[in-house]
């Protein structure tokens, strides 16, 4: 099969059914010969649709698309592909060689300056192009936690990008600033401790909406959940060695913070490929439900365990 997304919502059944498209021609099913009324177009049309369905459960349908399942207009699932798997390929394009750089790996390091290209191309182009493929399917959750990461990646690798100037314009003595001869993105920005604090509080607040995320996650599945407990973990740690860079550059005799910095640098980076790897298996999981292969593997689905504000509603009004 080419593609799982659900098509038609029975109102005797829970279940979504994707019928394979089939070739109609001035109202005659084509497969090969052409019918001679439309009523035996309309009973070959009928047997095909009936042969190439596939009936998509709640559960497989948020393993799908992440997200519990909802009722849009239109068959716009049918006519768009998944955009989820293109955005689980940016996000863990940038993030695992992060992990790797932050943890120092075979002598890696320079917190994923190496990896500013990724950043943009793999981590910001395709997590805002499946968000907003998720928005045109009317997937509100995943649209959402795409793009603000999306936005994420291309915030990070800007910063990195020297003509960005975001450290360089920390450095305010003129002695400094005249080494780079007027051009942006000054190194010794980088030791400016307003910098590291300030950069500190935007990753605070991105723990704080992956928290957010994280306790909206209950309704999807485990693993979803899990990258998000992770996140959170991560960007504490890493808020919390900015702020240590900030006390350690502050005072260069201040070498217990400049401990402390690089041990929430490693603890970051441990945590982020913690994500990493419960990304690497929902997108995973997703690829085999999307070819239909034999072999499917848990994610832990979520979304009939924690019942829903309007199917509670629903019981109680029954």
């Amino acid at each position: 099969m080419s593609t799982a997304h659900p098509q038609d919502v029975h109102a005797d059944d829970t279940r979504l059914e994707k019928d394979f498209p089939s070739r109609v021609f001035n109202g005659k099913a084509m497969n090969g010969n052409t019918t001679g009324t439309d009523n035996e177009s309309q009973d070959t049309l009928g047997r095909m649709r009936t042969a190439g369905s596939v009936n998509i459960s709640s559960e497989m349908f948020e393993k799908l698309y992440l997200s519990p399942e909802n009722r849009v207009k239109g068959d716009l699932r049918n006519t768009f592909g998944n955009p989820t798997p293109i955005a689980l390929v940016g996000f863990l394009l940038s993030l695992t060689p992060l992990a790797c750089d932050l943890m120092g790996w075979r002598g890696a390091g320079g917190n994923g300056a190496a990896s500013t290209g990724a950043f943009f191309f793999f981590g910001g182009v395709l997590m805002i192009l499946g968000a907003i493929g998720e928005w045109i399917l009317g997937n509100t959750f995943p649209f959402v936690v795409f793009g603000t990461f999306g936005a994420f990646w291309l915030t990070f690798g800007a910063t990195l990008v020297p003509s960005f100037n975001a450290y360089g314009a920390y450095v305010t003595d003129p002695e400094v600033a005249a080494m780079m001869m007027g051009n942006p993105g000054n190194p010794a920005g980088l030791q400016v401790p307003a910098f590291n604090a300030s950069f500190a509080f935007f990753l605070v607040f991105m723990g704080m909406i992956c928290l957010i995320f994280m306790i909206c996650s209950l309704r999807t599945n485990i693993v979803f959940f899990v990258i998000f407990m992770s996140l959170v973990c991560a960007f504490g740690c890493l808020a919390g060695a900015f702020f240590n860079f900030a006390l350690a550059y502050e005072d260069a005799t201040n070498l217990a913070a400049a401990m402390r910095a690089h041990r929430c640098i490693v603890a970051g980076g441990a945590f982020s490929f913690i994500t990493s790897l419960a990304g690497w298996w929902i997108f995973l999981a997703i690829m085999l439900a999307s070819l239909d292969f034999p072999i499917q593997i848990p994610v832990g689905d979520l979304s009939t365990m924690i019942k829903g504000a309007s199917e509670k509603k629903k019981v109680s009004e029954a």
